[in-house]
């Protein structure tokens, strides 16, 4: 089964107040899962890793065997294609988890997608951090 994932991550000042948001559908553009994880006080960068990692963790457990991964993190994007270097030592082990979990995978793709085209996401983020009752 193929899945597109669509991932963001922000925090309310960097650092900050930080939320993942997750949207996977199917290949019809039909929605699997949609939800948002709150991370406590993290970075922007801590935040979209994070997305991304809960992503591929949910599209396993729905049985996924092909991913592509959509995200408006265009340094998390060029970093899983090897495009950039990971030099922040948090983030090279968040690094670690991603790639660890894109290998459960037959065939996985990363594509750096523009804000507009991340709505969904990027709504989960904002609706997870409004239930926290978090200023904008």
């Amino acid at each position: 089964m193929r899945v597109i994932t669509f991932t963001d991550g922000g925090a309310r000042g960097n650092p900050g107040p930080a939320a993942a948001g997750v949207v996977i559908k199917d290949e019809d553009g039909h929605i699997l899962d949609a939800y948002g994880e709150y991370l406590g006080e993290q970075t922007n960068n801590f935040a979209e890793y994070s997305a991304l990692i809960s992503a591929l963790k949910r599209a396993k457990e729905l049985g996924a065997t092909e991913v592509e991964c959509r995200l408006d993190s265009e340094l998390v994007t060029k970093q899983m294609l090897g495009q950039y270097k990971v030099k922040d030592p948090g983030l090279q082990k968040l690094f670690v988890q991603a790639y660890n979990a894109s290998t459960a995978f037959k065939k996985i793709s990363y594509h750096h997608i523009f804000r507009e085209s991340n709505k969904e996401a990027d709504k989960q983020v904002n609706e997870t951090l409004d239930k926290k009752n978090l200023p904008k």
